[in-house]
Formats: structure tokens, C-alpha cells, sequence
């Protein structure tokens, strides 16, 4: 099943506007989501660029937001913060290098348990966790290139 995410923002696919960038502050951008199955108890999001290296550059992990969340407002994440790649929890705007725009793609997962565990997982821990658990996901996809 799949859920529909969109931003009021930006729109899938379009550059993702500067004040959630790092030439704009950071803020994270505000996010919706529909279509979540009855069976939801918890929805996780991880924001992740996949152009950045071989591993991809992790902007933001948050799980645990309730069942009864359809969105995150801007600069509100409710949940439970997991690291991003720079160790830290809680959303870290993009920031690539000169050159080609970046995808930046924001995927929400609808799960059937209520908790993936502490605060503080990797991405890798979050999707270990989540294996046998998803119910539905969705996502958007954003771009950004600096000048």
C-alpha cells in the first residue's frame, strides 16, 4: 500500500526552497501524509540525499510519530530523533557541493508497532527495525543545487 507525501513547500520532483537548506537556516520543510491502512501504529521518516557518496548523506531519521499524525509541521518534528550522518539527532538542511542539484528524497513509513526502540538510531538501525513491520510507505522527492 502506499502513502501519498507531499510538501506544502515544494512540490515531488521541484527544488526544494532555500530556508531548509543550509543557505537558509535549516528549517525542515513541512510535510503531509494520506492513505495511511488501519493496521498503522507509528509512522517513521528518514530524509536522505543518495548523491552525496557512495553511502548517501543521511539528513534526518525520526520515528516512533503517532498513528493519528498526518503530517509534521515546519520546524516541529514530533517523535523520536534518530542520528543523522553527522552524528547528531533532528533535521540537517541540504548542503551540497557546487555543481549538479542533489535529490534529496523524504520517505514515510507507516508501521505496525508502536516503537522502533531508544532514541539515537542510525538509518541502517531504523530499517533493520522496521523488516517484517511496514505497512505502507510513501515519499517525496526534492532538489537542490547551490550556487
Amino acid at each position: 500500500m502506499a502513502l501519498q507525501v507531499k510538501s506544502s513547500a515544494f512540490s515531488n520532483g521541484q527544488p526544494i526552497p532555500a530556508k531548509y537548506t543550509c543557505d537558509g537556516g535549516s528549517a525542515s520543510p513541512p510535510l503531509e501524509w494520506t492513505d495511511a491502512p488501519s493496521a498503522t501504529k507509528s509512522f517513521a521518516l528518514i530524509c536522505d540525499d543518495p548523491d552525496a557518496s557512495a553511502d548517501g548523506f543521511t539528513h534526518w531519521v525520526l520515528y516512533d510519530i503517532a498513528a493519528t499524525a498526518t503530517g509534521l509541521a515546519e520546524s516541529a518534528p514530533t517523535g523520536t530523533g534518530g542520528a543523522s550522518s553527522m552524528k547528531k539527532p533532528g533535521y540537517v538542511g541540504p548542503c551540497p557541493p557546487p555543481g549538479g542539484p542533489h535529490r534529496y528524497f523524504f520517505r514515510v513509513y507507516a508501521l505496525d508497532v508502536a516503537s522502533l526502540g531508544p532514541a539515537g538510531l542510525t538509518k541502517s538501525a531504523v530499517l533493520a527495525a522496521m523488516t517484517g513491520h511496514r505497512v505502507a510507505e510513501g515519499q517525496l522527492m526534492g532538489t537542490y543545487q547551490r550556487k
